[in-house]
């Protein structure tokens, strides 16, 4: 018995080791090609400017809102989605 559960340690142990290996493999060839596609593919450059969507186009479950509350949410929207996402109804839940 003692000595199953000697090889069954030792099994488990290489299987680990090697997961590790190829996980981490995979993690960093992935950093190194999103450092190299940053630094030579050229960015983008987005459409429109949500920021100066008015806010009376955004269709809303009640007019309850507080406009500032509502430039606030417009606001972080733009700044998350580098300008990219867009509001197009709020409810409340």
């Amino acid at each position: 018995m003692n000595e199953n559960l000697q090889e069954a340690f030792i099994i488990l142990a290489v299987g680990m080791i090697t997961v590790f290996a190829i996980l981490s493999l995979v993690v960093f060839t992935g950093q190194i090609l999103i450092r190299i596609t940053n630094k030579y593919a050229p960015p983008q450059i987005a459409k429109a400017n949500v920021s100066n969507r008015p806010t009376s186009q955004i269709s809303t479950s009640s007019n309850s809102i507080n406009k500032k509350k509502l430039a606030a949410i417009i606001g972080t929207v733009d700044h998350l989605t580098h300008g990219k996402g867009r509001i197009e109804k709020i409810e409340k839940l």
